[in-house]
């Protein structure tokens, strides 16, 4: 039997080996261009008391790792404590930001499609992590593909969901929020996340950070805000992200122009995730102002 450090380990490296060596790992186009790079793992306890926060910061509807677990596995007692959240960061590649960087209104070809066949093969390594976990005798679970998974309105948030994958990702200590909302990570906001909830004690990731906003300069230092400029419909500003009005723009904007342009049925943006100083790492304050 693995120790918890042991078990950890290997988890990850199930996470990376099928990230890096993976097939699915494309951009769905002819020449099969590479959607995400090498990824980011972090780990914390299903007891971690900042998941009982997050029903009060994001709704009451949003599962702790036990209730989530619970949903998947109802005959199995378990303890908080002896679960795990297991969250990944899915880095955009440099190809795909680039190109991206280079738009003003709608987004690339490669980041329309990193966000649809991108997140198909997100999926699929949710489905991998899982299956992988149980055929060795550990029960899990990827909250997203949970049957009663569901978006929910919140009267705080506008959009939100029974689980948030940034949320998750924030709780295992990969990163924090920017000022559209983005996870900002040691991979930068040009990102894809995903996580699972596994019975066994894998040791948590310490979280390097006290605030939720300690990555982004416009919070921490007053500058910055490139988000905003990068914006092409104003849906950020300095009082924070209009969901409804992105929610639009990329559903129904950016829909009509891939599918006529790109020719596949697909929608995205990014540009607030691109051509900024958080786009690929964690910002200093000498990022701001520069070329990006």
């Amino acid at each position: 039997m693995k120790s918890p450090a042991g078990t950890a380990k290997w988890i990850k490296s199930v996470i990376t080996r099928f990230v890096e060596k993976s097939p699915e790992n494309n951009l769905g186009n002819a020449a099969a261009d590479r959607a995400f790079d090498s990824p980011l793992v972090g780990f914390s306890a299903g007891g971690d008391p900042i998941y009982i926060d997050f029903k009060t910061h994001v709704g009451p509807f949003h599962w702790t790792p036990a209730e989530v677990f619970a949903l998947a596995f109802p005959g199995l007692e378990v303890e908080p404590e002896e679960l795990t959240v297991v969250s990944w960061v899915l880095p955009q590649t440099e190809s795909t930001r680039r190109s991206n960087r280079k738009e003003s209104f709608y987004p690339s070809e490669s980041w329309a499609r990193a966000r649809i066949f991108g997140e198909q093969f997100n999926q699929k390594l949710r489905k991998h992590v899982v299956k992988t976990l149980m055929d060795n005798g550990l029960e899990a679970v990827a909250p997203v593909l949970c049957a009663q998974w569901e978006r929910k309105t919140s009267e705080r948030f506008v959009f939100a969901s029974t689980w948030s994958e940034r949320h998750a990702a924030y709780a295992c200590g990969l990163g924090t929020f920017g000022l559209c909302d983005g996870l900002i990570t040691a991979r930068g906001k040009a990102t894809r996340l995903g996580s699972v909830v596994v019975k066994t004690r894998a040791p948590a990731g310490v979280r390097p950070y006290r605030d939720h906003h300690e990555y982004c300069l416009f919070f921490t230092k007053g500058l910055c805000g490139k988000c905003i400029e990068r914006c092409p419909v104003q849906a950020v500003s300095k009082n924070g992200h209009d969901k409804t009005r992105c929610f639009q723009h990329i559903r129904q904007t950016t829909a009509e122009f891939v599918k006529s342009h790109y020719h596949f049925d697909g929608y995205g943006c990014g540009l607030c995730q691109t051509g900024v100083p958080c786009e690929y790492k964690i910002p200093a304050a000498t990022d701001n102002g520069g070329v990006y």
